[in-house]
């Protein structure tokens, strides 16, 4: 597992969502990076946040992109506004419509704890 992605993969594991944010800049990435996306400084640090954001697009995967996953299929992809400013990916709960305030959670596929979405 790469080194950058470790980080936010103990995170799941230990039900902390975490993202990066920027030293020099003060910008919030939630993909494990070297460098900010916005000014390029080295090492934005990390920090855990509350989990809980709103939901801004969502799609409904039928045909699942792996074997790994073509037994959840049919499941939903979300994109989530966070509370603390950034946006991410995530697998979501059944039913979550655009504009719902939803609250992370995390379940456990293929030895690792991945986040999801749900109703608070």
């Amino acid at each position: 597992m790469d080194k950058l992605a470790a980080h936010f993969w103990d995170g799941c594991a230990a039900g902390e969502l975490r993202y990066q944010r920027c030293n020099a800049c003060a910008a919030l990435q939630s993909y494990p990076r070297a460098l900010c996306l916005r000014c390029g400084a080295a090492d934005p640090e990390w920090r855990a946040g509350q989990g809980r954001g709103t939901v801004y697009a969502l799609t409904r995967v039928e045909r699942a992109p792996s074997d790994e996953f073509r037994a959840r299929a049919p499941y939903v992809i979300v994109l989530v506004d966070l509370d603390e400013g950034y946006r991410m990916m995530a697998h979501g709960a059944p039913g979550l419509s655009i504009g719902e305030r939803v609250q992370v959670r995390f379940f456990e596929h293929g030895g690792r704890h991945l986040p999801r979405f749900g109703e608070y």
